[in-house]
């Protein structure tokens, strides 16, 4: 039996979308259903059909992307609720960079209707940016975060160039973004470096549009105190209150995802055992390699939920 009080729910990021996602949990289970019947209303057009069916090109456009995977989260929390009943809470709850909005609602500091209004705006505001300030994204592989910082201090020296780390991953896993010249520059000097197919530079400065964009949106939405402990990706510790969730969701975009950092903050909190929600096992992959000794479920499809109903 899972012990909720060394259990965290995390949510994925951007990325780990694909065609499919959330069909056989929706096929299987009302509640699911009923979360992307939900979304269609709200966003006014069949996003449920986009995840199930495809095309992939369209789903993985950062606008409809960002809220694929925030109602696929949330459909897969509802189901883990409703086969172990609403008296499971989980001790703290975590997202990667757009996966925290998801986890700010399983936290109760943001309704379903409001996150997801939120994160179609974060995924317009982006696209947007990405276009006026165009850049990329390359993972750095068999580095730590200080050579990756070194490498893009090196690259910007070259070119005068925009170029920092975004995500702190995991142990020899760091994800650089900025200019294109400027990150081919670090590439190039790189031991092993693999580009990853976005076309926007998420978590540096090439996303000052969108943060002073999403400033508005953000003023305008309302949030509530965080029921469950929710752990930032901007510096890695519990958020409070209102307020803290507020002007974290407005560094996030321009700021690195401390992803490893997270994690161990986690660990430090007592928690064991994490269950990746959503769509694919990219976090899960990612915690094993922040310390092996963790325990972790994926919960995607019906396959994952059994998994947890038989502990």
């Amino acid at each position: 039996m899972l012990d909720q009080r060394t259990t965290a729910f995390v949510f994925p990021g951007q990325g780990s979308q694909f065609v499919g996602m959330g069909a056989a949990l929706s096929t299987r289970y009302r509640v699911a259903r009923q979360t992307f019947e939900d979304a269609d209303g709200l966003l006014g057009f069949p996003l449920s059909r986009l995840c199930f069916e495809g095309p992939e090109e369209a789903l993985n456009a950062t606008v409809n992307a960002q809220p694929a995977l925030y109602v696929a989260g949330i459909a897969a929390m509802r189901v883990v609720y409703d086969v172990l009943g609403e008296e499971f809470q989980p001790a703290c709850v975590a997202g990667h960079s757009l996966g925290e909005l998801t986890a700010l609602t399983a936290a109760g500091a943001l309704s379903f209707q409001e996150g997801l209004k939120l994160v179609r705006r974060r995924g317009e505001v982006m696209r947007d940016a990405g276009e006026h300030s165009p850049g990329g994204m390359a993972a750095l592989l068999g580095v730590e975060l200080a050579e990756a910082e070194a490498l893009c201090a090196d690259a910007r020296a070259k070119t005068g160039g925009v170029l920092v780390v975004a995500n702190d991953n995991c142990p020899g896993q760091v994800v650089i973004a900025g200019d294109e010249a400027t990150l081919m520059a670090a590439m190039a000097a790189a031991k092993r470096a693999v580009r990853l197919p976005v076309s926007i530079a998420s978590h540096s400065p090439l996303m000052n549009r969108a943060q002073a964009e999403f400033a508005r949106a953000l003023a305008e939405t309302h949030f509530y105190e965080p029921v469950i402990p929710i752990i930032g990706n901007t510096q890695a510790r519990s958020l409070q209150t209102a307020d803290e969730v507020r002007s974290e969701l407005h560094a996030q975009l321009t700021s690195p995802v401390r992803w490893t950092d997270s994690i161990r903050t986690m660990i430090g909190m007592g928690i064991t055992t994490f269950i990746e929600l959503g769509s694919k096992n990219v976090l899960t992959g990612l915690i094993k390699r922040i310390d092996r000794d963790m325990t972790s479920y994926v919960v995607d499809s019906p396959e994952g939920v059994a998994a947890l109903e038989a502990l």
